[in-house]
């Protein structure tokens, strides 16, 4: 099975490794053509010049890039992925991304002949380096089972969650639960600071029970010192949040919780920590 991946950022260089090492022949396209050259030579992979160089044989296109105008400039656009794959071959977008774009794009590939599936990630840096990510798929049944090898190469867990776009609406629960996540962990830290309590000792006593949490486990400590300068830029939590309350408009929807922490993390932005870990939250619930 020849596989193209466009993207080569910090989730998908990894990704697209995995795909090598499971044996799959890979072609690769980033912007950046250096981050493409680099990983060609590391991997023993193809470096396209263009995405249509990059897709043209290709059976699977997997992309994974930063927002809607970035998906729609690789997909739809002139010289984008879907005018030169072959018909039948399949379309699988990693970023996250409003589900009405999903929409549009299981639309647009259906016309040109190709089949789409929306499958956003979720375990970060770390789960797309180690291979363990979580993959929320909007789609065909059949074409879920389809991609099962290719989602083993660098998945913990892939599930279909219904049609296309209800892989991306999937992934804004998961934001919306880890806001809310990151706010408690936020308020319970300040209070445990204040109190004197160790906060080593407390991460090892609470991360077993009901308190438990990703995040706890691994952030919480570093919250306590101030580290923030690694991990999941607040920027692109903005972005994801944005779609979550969009969503939550559609529905005639209120998510208290999670406008709170949207507008919390564009003041945080405002202040120049826009690259800075989620778990910055804490600055604005301790100000």
């Amino acid at each position: 099975m020849k596989v193209s991946f466009i993207g080569l950022g910090v989730m998908g260089y990894p990704m697209a490794g995995h795909l090598r090492n499971a044996g799959f022949e890979v072609s690769v396209y980033n912007r950046t053509q250096a981050k493409a050259q680099q990983w060609a030579q590391h991997h023993h992979g193809h470096a396209a010049q263009t995405v249509a160089e990059c897709v043209q044989d290709a059976d699977v296109v997997l992309t994974c890039v930063g927002n809607n105008d970035d998906v729609r400039s690789i997909t739809t656009s002139d010289g984008g992925a879907i005018g030169a794959m072959k018909r039948g071959a399949i379309l699988v977008d990693h970023t996250t991304t409003s589900a009405l774009l999903a929409e549009e794009l299981a639309a647009v590939a259906h016309k040109a002949g190709i089949r789409f599936m929306d499958a956003p990630v979720s375990g970060g840096q770390a789960g797309a380096e180690n291979g363990v990510l979580t993959i929320m798929c909007g789609g065909d049944a059949e074409l879920f089972e389809q991609l099962q090898p290719v989602f083993r190469a660098y998945g913990k867990s892939s599930v279909l969650m219904g049609k296309a776009g209800q892989g991306q609406r999937a992934k804004m629960v998961n934001q919306i639960c880890i806001a809310g996540v990151l706010n408690g962990l936020s308020e319970g830290l300040v209070l445990a600071e204040k109190s004197g309590l160790d906060i080593g000792v407390l991460v090892d006593c609470l991360k077993n029970g009901a308190a438990g949490s990703w995040q706890m486990e691994n952030r919480a400590v570093n919250m306590s010192m101030g580290k923030f300068d690694y991990g999941f830029a607040i920027d692109w939590m903005i972005k994801d949040l944005g779609f979550c309350l969009d969503e939550a408009q559609r529905n005639d929807l209120k998510l208290p919780m999670t406008e709170k922490t949207y507008h919390a993390y564009q003041a945080l932005s405002e202040q120049g920590e826009g690259r800075m870990d989620t778990s910055i939250l804490i600055k604005a619930v301790n100000s």
